[in-house]
């Protein structure tokens, strides 16, 4: 008895099959978005990084013209600007001053959640039927602690990421903050979740 072999598919078809899967794959390695939220108490520092940075924008402005002065090749500008003295010390003065101003400053990482996790958060906060009739798609008073307590994100020094803001702990920041600050940090958890990075083009 003679058996058939099965027959084999186009060879266009095997390597479009093999094209879609490599790109499904670089699909799902998609990671989703994350924005931060920096704050800083400390007005010295934040003004020391301002001043250092005008600092070495003029020492940057008077090598320029020292350049013309001295008749450096336009093709050796930006090396002779960038080994001028004063602007070296100008440069290191300003990341000292950011460091320092790193030092102090928190941050805040927020991911976006995935569509299911998102419309479970929305429908575990529905709004009240008065907030409905306004317009609105969440219960304002219970959703900015829930989404950003979800959406946190905390890393250890290793990077390795440890449980973060719980609703409890985010509840008492919205709660103690000043109303602008509050807002910033509901904004920060939301507006990640509302970043499109897709291009919609035209068909």
């Amino acid at each position: 008895m003679t058996t058939r072999s099965k027959p084999k598919p186009p060879a266009a078809a095997v390597a479009k099959d093999a094209h879609w899967a490599a790109k499904m794959e670089r699909l799902r390695a998609r990671k989703l978005p994350e924005s931060s939220l920096s704050i800083c108490d400390d007005d010295g520092a934040k003004t020391a990084v301002t001043d250092k940075a005008l600092q070495l924008a003029k020492a940057r402005a008077a090598a320029v013209a020292e350049c013309a002065e001295q008749g450096i090749r336009e093709d050796q500008r930006d090396a002779w600007v960038a080994s001028n003295p004063d602007v070296v010390a100008a440069d290191a003065a300003l990341t000292e001053a950011q460091d320092a101003l790193a030092a102090v400053t928190l941050t805040l990482i927020f991911r976006a959640l995935p569509r299911p996790v998102w419309e479970q958060l929305l429908r575990e906060h529905a709004p009240t039927e008065a907030q409905a009739d306004k317009g609105m798609e969440y219960n304002v008073d219970t959703f900015p602690a829930a989404v950003i307590s979800a959406c946190h994100v905390e890393r250890d020094e290793d990077g390795t990421e440890v449980d973060g803001m719980s609703v409890a702990d985010a509840q008492e920041l919205l709660d103690s903050w000043p109303d602008a600050e509050a807002k910033a940090l509901f904004t920060a958890a939301l507006v990640v979740n509302q970043t499109l990075r897709v291009d919609l083009g035209k068909g």
